[in-house]
């Protein structure tokens, strides 16, 4: 079985729209993939309710429980690992990860973050496209490394950013794009054609 774990720390609605995909499109049947578990580290964490909804596996791991950030990636390896992942995603996890937990899983490391990489790395990344009077905005997934938002990118969407704009209504729009290219990008890496840029408009 080829297992994917999502780690998330808010809604999961991202998570939640690559669990939707993976049962619309059949992935069990044509990959042999499926969610296996959904980890947080919020116990209050909206997504854990969201995937117990849906059917998965879930459980939390608060980071304040552990002396280091090395100790708590340590004990989240653990439970990663007990689900044999093929595939580990991101999806609205907020913690930077040690250069040991992303080693772990090189290669099968990915994440989502809103905007059009290698622009706006990092945190509040809406308010700052709408500072720098950007006309477009987006989201990208790309593969994780040691150096944040720096990883490979895998597929891009853009969306305009219209006048009016806050970055609670632009990271609305940009959100809806976020649950078409995410599971998009989890499907490629299962039917085998290897991962490139794809960038829509």
């Amino acid at each position: 079985m080829n297992n994917i774990v999502i780690l998330i720390s808010g809604s999961g609605s991202n998570m939640a729209a690559i669990a939707r995909a993976a049962q619309k499109e059949a992935w069990q049947d044509k990959f042999g993939a499926r969610v296996a578990a959904v980890f947080s580290n919020q116990a209050d964490a909206p997504g854990l309710a969201l995937a117990q909804r849906l059917g998965i596996a879930n459980a939390t791991l608060s980071h304040r429980d552990f002396a280091s950030r090395e100790a708590f990636d340590a004990a989240l390896m653990a439970r990663i690992d007990a689900h044999a992942p093929q595939l580990v995603v991101l999806a609205g996890f907020m913690r930077i990860l040690s250069p040991a937990f992303v080693r772990h899983y090189a290669g099968r490391l990915i994440n989502i973050h809103p905007s059009l990489l290698p622009a706006f790395t990092g945190l509040n990344t809406h308010q700052r496209a709408l500072d720098a009077g950007c006309g477009v905005a987006g989201a990208t997934v790309h593969q994780v490394t040691a150096e944040l938002d720096h990883g490979a990118i895998l597929a891009q969407a853009v969306v305009p950013v219209l006048p009016g704009d806050s970055a609670d209504t632009l990271a609305a729009r940009v959100l809806t794009q976020e649950h078409l290219i995410f599971p998009r990008a989890v499907r490629e890496f299962f039917e085998g054609q290897g991962w490139g840029r794809d960038q829509c408009a």
